[in-house]
């Protein structure tokens, strides 16, 4: 009797305590919102996250294809440089060669504009010791002018005979001079720097014949 007692005060207890339910249901909502409040924060961040990395990529993204363009852009504007720098080079190139004789032509005219007066005071004067100056003096101008041009005469009589400067077209035979001197120039040849333009044509002394040697014997 006392058990069921008991247990009938129990359950009176409790069904007289509505205040205790509605405390335990309100903790539990309670609890319940701050869990749905808490996952709801945890999205917005993450989402805030992500918007703001998306944001940080196409700013980069931006900024490395604007430097992308400007690198084409000087790729471009020095292709195009070079371009017309080979072009003008190319020019210049054909105009010198196309002109290169004319500094030797124009410096050459005064020369020939002296062999004309030559021959003209020679006609009136008939004085051939004149004509005879007059030539070797413009030969001495001409001389000059192709020194002038980097090419000088290539000396030759009294020098020994030397086959990369000179081209021998008789030997004369001769005790005046050594063998393989030169003594006479029959063309005058011209060098450039280190180049030879043409040899001088020459003549060249060479040994007696041995008169004992030719001498019959008996």
């Amino acid at each position: 009797m006392s058990n069921d007692a008991n247990s009938v005060e129990a359950s009176n207890t409790d069904d007289n305590n509505p205040e205790a339910e509605r405390d335990v249901t309100a903790e539990a909502m309670a609890e319940a919102t701050e869990a749905i409040a808490g996952s709801e924060s945890d999205d917005s961040v993450q989402q805030e996250s992500a918007s703001d990395s998306t944001a940080s990529g196409s700013s980069e993204l931006d900024t490395v294809q604007a430097e992308r363009d400007q690198y084409i852009d000087k790729f471009q504007r020095s292709v195009a440089e070079l371009e017309n720098f080979r072009r003008r080079v190319q020019r210049e190139a054909e105009l010198a060669a196309r002109y290169s004789s004319l500094p030797l032509i124009r410096d050459l005219l005064p020369a020939l504009d002296n062999i004309a007066r030559t021959i003209q005071a020679a006609e009136q004067t008939g004085k051939i010791d004149d004509l005879i100056q007059g030539l070797q003096m413009i030969v001495a101008q001409v001389d000059q002018v192709f020194v002038s041009h980097s090419a000088k005469p290539i000396p030759a009589v009294g020098e020994t005979f030397d086959p990369n400067l000179h081209e021998a077209l008789q030997q004369i035979p001769t005790n005046e001079h050594p063998p393989m001197t030169i003594i006479q120039e029959l063309e005058r040849g011209y060098s450039m720097h280190d180049r030879v333009i043409r040899p001088t044509k020459v003549l060249v002394a060479c040994a007696l014949p041995d008169e004992s040697a030719e001498a019959p014997s008996e």
